[in-house]
């Protein structure tokens, strides 16, 4: 499949992102990552063996869409909630809880 990675294009083959990722040890993931084989990768380290361009050079949206494209399944970064969940444990937001602990009824309480 042929893709644009920082304005070069790439012919990327499913097995061909296995291959080179083969061997590879896997990062401290903090961000946005991929499944390749039985790993989980940095979406940005996925980027860099793939293409041999600094990281600085692409984006982590430009490698996920690749990924996506080729089947790898995507994760999202690690903590963030995603749609409809709560911010904090037990359903409450951060913003509610410290308004709570300074004494106010709400964000629009005045």
């Amino acid at each position: 499949m042929r893709c644009v990675i920082a304005r070069y294009p790439f012919e990327l083959t499913r097995t061909g992102v296995l291959a080179s990722m083969k061997g590879v040890r896997p990062e401290l993931i903090t961000t946005e990552s991929v499944t390749v084989g039985r790993r989980r990768y940095p979406v940005m380290q996925v980027g860099q063996v793939l293409t041999r361009q600094d990281r600085r050079d692409f984006t982590a949206g430009e490698v996920l869409r690749a990924m996506t494209r080729l089947g790898f399944t995507c994760h999202e970064r690690p903590g963030s909630a995603g749609p409809g969940q709560a911010d904090a444990p037990g359903g409450v937001s951060a913003l509610t809880a410290a308004s709570r602990l300074l004494g106010g009824a709400g964000p629009m309480a005045a």
